[in-house]
């Protein structure tokens, strides 16, 4: 073997060791975190997490010890020992379950946050090796113990930066205290709140993308109400969103931690509220992405993915700052070919319908998945696996001669298909985790793509090694046309089809995506790329031309 080949084998194995090594890392962390044991039950309201190590020096706030590992309650941050728990549930009271009308500071002593300041001498507070000074668990002020005075003590708090999401206790302890069908003015009760009160709930999907799940729901039951947080493993949309029907009408607004299948499954749940009558409280919804692809986020603004490199405070100003804009909604109705006693398949559509080569992928994807879950957790081990699907079927071609087996149909017109493996048909504006499909290359005259304008974009690629050149911008797909209504008629054998990344083996049936509804979603403009700038840039255009129509 001569040193051109062995400098070549060399390159080979450094290549696959450098992709595998993470990814086995990442899989042996996700399989030990699901093995690991959990902290006691709850007790005394507290929500105690089990940590096998403090990221920061931490003492005890029953004994006063310095720890390294224990149990911290997710609400209000104490942290203790194992075997001081039961004393410290007995002795402080959390956050979670109180009421009262007048509100006064909450004080947790201890393992206050780093470069905290003193609200009275404004020097640094939690400096000193041992348990010292204060934090109110609401309005999270910080105050030396020297500088604690009476007058701090028992005057009101007025929970801080991030009082306008915050559903205060005594909100819903007047809530309680309403008859039972007795009619509730909610929007008086909140008058002692002010006008810019605008509560926010977080529904966070544990399982999604890095498994940042659990983190989120702590910091976020720390900074708000752990009432109005809530955990979608344990509790389904739908009853999470009633907390809104306590709510004054349209103030409410909803963060949704998780992959675009959790916003669509949220979405699912505000359609249900509209339909039983509810359309009065449906909440505007903004997207923390933690999935694999979040393609929805990031035509909203929110980015391809989290990955806890933004502190939770920043995100809650962004939701705070967000813009209302619409989203439109789509129906997939999936009908058989032939007589058939089974009703139509019926599916909701926020980001993109698609038959061919990129179902075929989130199919084997899903598949493997369901089998193990476990393995699954990471957003680098899902990517690498999806990059080992494609490549397959760029050797195996298990979608070729679309064109012969399909018919498409744009508002009723039939358009003639090139030699395809498949097809795309658009809502938003990104597809493939961050790819602008649409749009693509050059100085084409197309237009831009639009989430709220009423229109699908149908486009169409020649394989899964064509779909690798269009993300990274070295090809356009096949630009097949704009409507209203999309009607693909699939004659013969049987292709792996996918709405919004949901997969399935579809037989010979008819597909027609017609508008359903529409959402009302929240859009953040924060610092962008070129591209992103450009269409946020539309979005505007668009928002300030809605506006003026409704003033003419």
């Amino acid at each position: 073997m001569g040193p051109d080949a062995e400098r070549g084998l060399g390159l080979a194995l450094v290549t696959v060791c450098a992709v595998l090594i993470p990814v086995l890392i990442t899989v042996w962390c996700s399989v030990r975190r699901g093995r690991r044991q959990r902290g006691p039950a709850r007790g005394g309201k507290h929500s105690w997490e089990d940590t096998d190590l403090f990221g920061r020096p931490t003492y005890c706030s029953e004994c006063g010890v310095h720890i390294l590992r224990g149990l911290y309650c997710r609400c209000c941050g104490l942290c203790v020992h194992q075997t001081c728990v039961k004393n410290a549930a007995r002795r402080f009271a959390c956050k979670e379950g109180e009421s009262g009308a007048a509100w006064s500071h909450r004080w947790v002593r201890g393992n206050v946050p780093l470069c905290s300041q003193c609200t009275v001498c404004g020097l640094q507070c939690g400096s000193q090796p041992k348990l010292c000074d204060y934090r109110c668990i609401w309005c999270q002020i910080t105050v030396h113990d020297e500088c604690m005075q009476d007058r701090i003590k028992t005057e009101n708090c007025d929970f801080g930066e991030f009082r306008n999401l915050i559903i205060p206790p005594s909100y819903l302890s007047s809530v309680s205290q309403i008859k039972k069908g007795k009619p509730a003015d909610y929007k008086k009760l909140a008058s002692s709140l002010g006008a810019q009160w605008t509560p926010l709930i977080v529904l966070a999907n544990t399982r999604s993308g890095n498994n940042m799940g659990e983190v989120l729901l702590s910091e976020f039951k720390g900074l708000l109400n752990p009432a109005q947080v809530f955990d979608l493993s344990k509790i389904s949309p739908f009853k999470a969103l009633q907390l809104c029907t306590l709510l004054p009408p349209n103030s409410a607004k909803v963060l949704v931690c998780g992959g675009d299948g959790t916003v669509g499954w949220v979405l699912d749940a505000v359609d249900e509220m509209k339909i039983k009558c509810l359309e009065n409280f449906v909440p505007q919804v903004a997207i923390l992405p933690l999935g694999t692809g979040n393609d929805l986020a990031n035509s909203l603004g929110w980015g391809p993915g989290f990955a806890g490199d933004v502190p939770v405070e920043q995100i809650l100003r962004n939701v705070i700052d967000a813009d209302s804009v619409k989203l439109d909604r789509w129906k997939v109705q999936v009908t058989n070919k032939g007589y058939s006693l089974r009703k139509p398949k019926i599916l909701s559509m926020n980001n993109y319908f698609s038959v061919g080569p990129d179902a075929l992928m989130a199919l084997n994807f899903h598949t493997h998945r369901e089998k193990t879950p476990s393995l699954f957790s990471s957003r680098l081990v899902n990517k690498a696996v999806y990059l080992f699907y494609g490549t397959k079927d760029c050797l195996v071609q298990e979608c070729k001669d679309l064109n012969k087996k399909i018919e498409l149909e744009l508002d009723g017109e039939r358009i003639d298909l090139p030699n395809l493996e498949g097809i795309v048909v658009l809502n938003i504006g990104y597809w493939g985790g961050g790819c602008r499909l649409w749009e693509g290359m050059g100085d084409e005259p197309y237009p831009l793509s639009r989430h709220d304008d009423g229109l699908l974009e149908v486009v169409g690629v020649f394989g899964s090694f064509h779909c690798a050149q269009i993300q990274v911008k070295l090809a356009n797909p096949v630009r097949l046309g704009q409507a209203h209504t999309v009607r693909l008629i699939l004659k013969s054998s049987k292709m792996p089809m996918q709405v919004d990344g949901e997969p399935w083996a579809q037989g010979p049936c008819t597909i027609t995506i017609t508008h359903k509804t529409h959402a009302l979603m929240l859009y953040h403009v924060g610092d962008q790329t070129d591209d992103e700038a450009s269409s946020s840039s539309d979005q505007e255009q668009h928002r300030d031309g809605n506006q003026s129509d409704e003033e003419i």
